[in-house]
């Protein structure tokens, strides 16, 4: 827009048209448009009695008349979007706006009117789809969810559902731009068996098949649409659960059935599958079902002896009103209808206990004649991709417990304030710390580690830690060093991996503080720093002397990295790659803090007692002694607003740049987008014989 003065009309401006799907997308208009000429018109509606299911077969088909996509381990969810209307559904009309709201709001971004089929599945850090930490999702700590959308019933006022598969899934591709959350399965035109040994190696659920020209019906359960399972799975109905006799656990089995004929049958007892802490979650949920009568149709013996288990530990049984669904894995099913081998897989709230039924497999000739098989083709099956590292701990409990390299790590006072001015818990720097876990361990491992403790918070007292002798478990490393000063021995914990970042972390240590070498090269540091350490200075004058330092380094021909030092100051290192030693990296930081000085003699100081720089900003390099150590790139500070110790680029380093404008609920963002910049500090490393003999020269 011009900004030239320009005469305004007065008269009253119609609102703009909402546009198409197709009028969004202009070079897609044409192919759109040719793909809903047999559709009819229809208004928008926000719910369906149930989405088109599909039917149980014992193998795949092999058939060109039909493709195959993946059977997602999930919750199946209908989206209903038309301007600012927007409901996700589970399959019996469940609001999920609220349970699944990154998805949700996902789909707020997505610019079309539509009712879309799909499912929620949740994976973990390496991708793997997991049921059983769906039910039990609450925030990012507990697995990244992803939204596959299959299918679309509606689009800008036309019903879809008459359109053939194939039609629907090519205006699925036409419309739907897919995201970091929202997903598009693939449909496969390949071999069935091959596509589901393929899903069985990648550990999925199973395989849908899918007639190519089948339309979509509301409410049926129908044969256009099979699913064939890798393992064996059911839904079952809670019924009541058992405990043994001198047992810890808060139950030992679940007790579990399905409907037939209207009452509730016994199937099995679930042993396996889950912890004590999921337990404990499942008692809370029994307690305001409990009865006195079983409410199977034949009382089931929970003390029954079996070939294996001829005398069972004795164990008594409480009933449940059978209103819980959970879903099972299991070997096969017995004559005397019984499941063996159950496993317990998760609980499942998006069904209601009439649909709960045995599912018996239909054989697949029985629906399909076979057929010239369809053509071969390679498999390429895109897994749920792993997400970006999310949080570690969940937003509600005090005291959570985390496996992390193996290790039990037990997380306190998790609400505790750090930060008061923002309201900066210890959970956000636990979090923080979790997510940069991988770009800061670099600038840590093998390196002893100073721990300066706030477990009070920022304003609360603080203390040092470096002997470790006793305090930590015994999975964490230590470095015996022998100080000539106070002729003491202290056991210093040295960073490996990142169950020790996180347990500095939980004990309050806000920032890590690295030695400058690692244990294995204890003399030799592997970067030469410039701490500029401003007094009464403007921080335009702390930028302007990093600058000069810059130049100068440019001048020798050295190569330099900035970061802030998420306090007052800015930091300049320069790669030594555990050439050299200590006095020499000393010394050589002299020399330019010695030039830098000179430049800069107004403001500038290069004086160790603070009463001689009268109010000078200090060019500190005597941090390169040996024990000596600073924040670590990416380390948190504690100073107010949760700062962090960012690096820049040299040309960030001008006037307008601030230390706060880097902090743990920001700093995430930054570093995927750019990656981790100071990666070269801890490369090769200058060559000093070189750069000494250009000294002279200044």
């Amino acid at each position: 827009m011009s900004l030239t003065t320009r005469k305004t009309s007065t008269k009253k401006q119609a609102p703009p048209k909402k546009k198409t799907a197709a009028q969004k997308a202009p070079a897609s208009r044409g192919k759109l448009a040719h793909l809903l000429q047999h559709a009819t018109k229809q208004k928008f509606y926000t719910s369906i009695s149930e989405p088109m299911l599909a039917t149980l077969v014992d193998k795949p088909v092999e058939s060109t008349e039909w493709v195959y996509e993946i059977k997602w381990d999930g919750y199946r969810a209908v989206a209903f979007k038309n301007g600012n209307t927007l409901e996700l559904k589970s399959r019996n009309d469940k609001s999920f706006n609220e349970k699944y709201y990154p998805i949700y709001d996902a789909l707020k971004q997505l610019n079309l009117d539509a009712i879309l089929d799909g499912e929620i599945v949740v994976v973990d850090d390496n991708g793997q789809a997991n049921f059983g930490a769906l039910q039990n999702w609450r925030s990012e700590a507990d697995g990244t969810l992803l939204y596959y959308i299959f299918d679309i019933l509606w689009l800008d006022g036309y019903d879809l559902k008459e359109l053939p598969l194939t039609e629907r899934k090519a205006i699925l591709e036409t419309i739907v731009k897919p995201t970091g959350i929202i997903k598009l399965s693939q449909a496969f035109e390949t071999s069935g068996a091959e596509m589901l040994e393929a899903a069985k190696q990648m550990g999925l659920e199973g395989v849908m098949a899918k007639r190519k020209d089948s339309t979509y019906q509301v409410g049926n359960r129908t044969r256009d649409w099979l699913k064939i399972k890798a393992s064996k799975r059911q839904e079952v109905i809670i019924g009541g659960y058992t405990r043994n006799e001198d047992s810890s656990k808060p139950f030992s089995s679940l007790l579990v059935g399905v409907m037939q004929g209207g009452r509730l049958h016994y199937i099995g007892k679930i042993g396996t599958g889950f912890n004590s802490k999921l337990q404990k979650e499942m008692l809370e949920q029994f307690k305001p079902l409990v009865i006195n009568k079983p409410p199977f149709a034949e009382v089931p013996d929970v003390n029954k002896p079996s070939r294996f288990r001829p005398n069972p530990p004795k164990a008594t049984a409480t009933w449940l009103k059978p209103k819980l669904i959970c879903e099972v894995s299991y070997a096969e099913i017995t004559s005397d209808g019984v499941m063996r081998h159950p496993s317990f897989e998760g609980m499942r709230n998006d069904k209601t206990v009439k649909d709960v039924k045995l599912e018996k497999e239909i054989a697949a000739e029985d629906i399909v004649t076979p057929q010239k098989s369809a053509a071969k083709k390679s498999i390429a099956i895109d897994k749920p991709g792993k997400g970006e590292r999310k949080t570690l701990l969940n937003p509600s409990e005090e005291t959570q417990v985390r496996i992390i390299n193996g290790h039990e790590l037990k997380f306190t006072n998790l609400s505790k304030i750090f930060w008061p001015v923002i309201k900066g818990t210890k959970r956000d720097m636990i979090n923080y710390y979790y997510q940069v876990a991988p770009i800061i361990l670099p600038y840590l491992k093998d390196r002893p580690m100073s721990l300066n403790r706030y477990p009070n918070g920022i304003n609360g007292k603080s203390f040092y830690q470096k002997d470790m002798t006793g305090k930590a478990p015994d999975w964490i490393e230590t470095y015996l060093y022998h100080s000539s000063a106070d002729d003491r021995d202290r056991n210093y914990l040295v960073c490996k991996k990142e169950a020790d970042l996180l347990f500095m972390a939980n004990l309050g240590s806000i920032e890590m503080n690295p030695w400058n070498s690692k244990e294995q090269s204890e003399d030799y540091p592997d970067w030469c720093v410039i701490d500029l350490d401003p007094d009464k200075n403007t921080f335009e004058q702390v930028i302007e002397c990093a600058q000069v330092t810059h130049q100068v380094l440019e001048a020798l021909g050295v190569p330099s990295y900035c970061k802030t030092s998420g306090s007052t100051g800015l930091h300049v290192y320069i790669p030594l790659g555990a050439k050299y030693g200590y006095e020499t990296s000393k010394e050589f930081g002299r020399a330019i803090a010695t030039i830098v000085h000179k430049q800069l003699p107004k403001y500038t100081s290069i004086e160790r007692l603070t009463n001689n720089r009268n109010g000078k900003m200090y060019i500190d390099f005597l941090q390169n002694r040996p024990q000596a150590t600073l924040a670590a790139p990416y380390s948190v500070r504690p100073k107010p607003g949760a700062t962090v110790s960012m690096p820049l680029y040299w040309d960030e380093v001008k006037k307008g740049l601030k230390i706060s404008d880097f902090n743990i609920y920001n700093a995430i963002a930054r570093i995927r987008e750019m990656g981790d910049i100071f990666k070269p500090v801890i490369g090769k490393g200058v060559n000093l014989e070189k750069v000494i003999r250009k000294l002279d020269d200044f």
